[in-house]
């Protein structure tokens, strides 16, 4: 199990502390929040950061709230952007404090996502990812707005995993391995996604602070075109022979082989007592397969003496294969959401885009992994209210029907009466 820290003892040599630089960071904490208890819903209206643009790009996009959610490890620093609105797109993007260029520096963004709609109960589908971008207009933000890299969860029906996708001179690429989304989906508790890609052209990706992939970016992705192709003018020659074995010319098929044949009759059957030869014909005894068959007779295969083993295809440089030391860089100006979700409910926090590893580790310890326990146990605390409610309707339901079950007693009479 590797962490955080260890990718940060790797890192911290080349980068010293001191120049470390937060681009982004948002909390959604608002210094306007309103009370609210531990396992009441937070009172909406707690307003989204100025920052944060609603794109216009179409006119039915669905609403994001600020929210702490159905149950928090603390009703201020918990608070989230949510979606709220069932079968919408949504799509909102924020401007980087300043423009980041991680040309020879590292790159780490880091958010957290919450799917408090339960998944396993909805049949869902939906992204709970964010999207690094270059200069835009996040007024025409939409699905086709060029964009650096987009990571986070994403899950529809089965298929559920952390999306990675890096743009290379204008086309995306996913990262080629499957990495599952985390237990939390399913649970509904927040999960911190974090990636960092180094100018060394590595990658690392973790999932709540645990390296669930790292490695090249060049085989993670496949980015470039291969370094060589089949040379097209090779074929293999006429004379090739690619067939290790033969027929023995030799061997010869014993006498009588073909004479044997495949059935023979059943000598232990016997007619049946009420078999009628005038309605039913001769009796025939059933066959059924013969041990001595040996089916068709082939020689025995040896070695081919003119066998030269299998033919490889020659190749050669391939013209459009150019070496590139700096597919890790990117210049992004702003971060965004741009969703579709079947049940919302998602909420995303804790944001944070650096060049520091040590910075985006001290930012997740204060604002997920510090919580992480909190939350557990706000979450238990709400299944007990749940619980509680549920039990509470069943007895009304339960105390309600012996009433409705004496009127229609005294119905029953009355029209019994009437027919008297």
């Amino acid at each position: 199990m590797v962490h955080l820290a260890n990718v940060l003892a790797l890192t911290v040599t080349a980068i010293p502390l001191a120049s470390a630089m937060v681009y982004f960071q948002e909390t959604f904490s608002s210094k306007s929040f309103r009370f609210c208890s531990i396992v009441i819903h937070c009172v909406p209206g707690d307003t989204i950061p100025a920052r944060w643009v609603q794109s216009e790009s179409r006119s039915d996009y669905g609403e994001f709230k600020v929210s702490a959610g159905k149950f928090f490890a603390d009703a201020k620093e918990s608070l989230g952007l949510q979606t709220s609105q069932d079968a919408h797109f949504y799509s909102i993007s924020a401007p980087l404090d300043e423009e980041f260029d991680n040309k020879e520096k590292d790159l780490v963004l880091q958010f957290t996502a919450k799917f408090e709609q339960n998944i396993v109960i909805f049949i869902f589908c939906g992204g709970g990812y964010i999207k690094l971008l270059p200069k835009l207009d996040p007024k025409t933000f939409n699905g086709d707005t060029p964009y650096s890299i987009m990571f986070g969860p994403d899950i529809c029906g089965g298929d559920k995993k952390i999306h990675a996708i890096i743009n290379y001179k204008e086309k995306n690429h996913l990262i080629k391995k499957h990495i599952a989304p985390g237990a939390d989906v399913f649970t509904l508790f927040s999960d911190q996604y974090t990636l960092i890609i180094k100018p060394d052209q590595t990658f690392s990706i973790l999932l709540d602070d645990e390296e669930k992939q790292t490695g090249s970016i060049l085989e993670a992705w496949d980015v470039l075109p291969p370094k060589t192709i089949k040379d097209p003018s090779a074929s293999k020659p006429d004379d090739w022979v690619d067939t290790a074995t033969i027929a023995d010319p030799e061997d010869k098929k014993p006498d009588g082989w073909d004479d044997i044949p495949a059935t023979i009759v059943d000598t232990d059957a016997v007619q049946p007592e009420d078999w009628d030869e005038e309605m039913d014909g001769e009796w025939e005894a059933p066959k059924v397969s013969n041990p001595e068959f040996k089916g068709e007779w082939k020689p025995k295969q040896i070695p081919n003496p003119e066998y030269k083993g299998p033919w490889v295809h020659p190749e050669i440089p391939n013209p459009e294969y150019v070496e590139d030391a700096e597919i890790y860089h990117s210049v992004n100006s702003y971060v965004g959401f741009d969703l579709w979700q079947v049940k919302a409910g998602t909420i995303f926090d804790s944001i944070i885009v650096t060049d520091s590893v040590e910075e985006a580790r001290e930012f997740g310890k204060k604002t997920f992994a510090d919580l992480k326990e909190k939350e557990q146990a706000a979450k238990k605390v709400f299944d007990d209210e749940e619980t509680k409610k549920t039990e509470e309707e069943a007895a009304k339901n339960v105390v309600a029907e012996p009433e409705s079950a004496k009127e229609d007693d005294a119905e029953e009479v009355d029209i019994d009466h009437d027919e008297l």
